[in-house]
């Protein structure tokens, strides 16, 4: 359905920081560069970065979440520490298990919210 999910950010530099850490702790290389953009590709779609070319400071929407598909729990509280230490902050709950999916939540530097999330076996 979808071709890549964008968000907004006031520093690419240190968001691209920031997603290097989290995205690699889950199998995905470093953003690649275009312009004012970074770009991170996978099997299963693209994510990109971008600093907004309208030239008004990113914000974060409310309301949006944007998630990305874990192999483990082990592997969502990876990404969650790396992001953490990256920059981002946990938001919601905890990592864990609820309703029989593990999910771990984060804001990235500007402010938008991310999920990590796998169904265990």
């Amino acid at each position: 359905m979808f071709s890549h999910v964008m968000v907004g950010v006031n520093n690419l530099e240190a968001s691209k920081t920031f997603y290097d850490a989290v995205l690699g702790a889950i199998g995905i290389g470093p953003g690649v560069a275009n312009k004012n953009r970074y770009f991170y590709m996978s099997p299963g779609g693209v994510f990109a970065i971008t600093t907004p070319i309208n030239g008004k400071p990113a914000t974060s929407g409310n309301g949006s979440t944007v998630g990305f598909a874990v192999k483990s729990p082990e592997q969502a509280n990876a990404w969650h520490a790396a992001g953490v230490a990256n920059g981002g902050t946990t938001c919601e709950d905890p990592p864990g298990l609820r309703d029989k999916t593990y999910l771990a939540y984060l804001r990235d530097p500007d402010g938008n919210k991310l999920c990590a999330l796998c169904r265990p076996s």
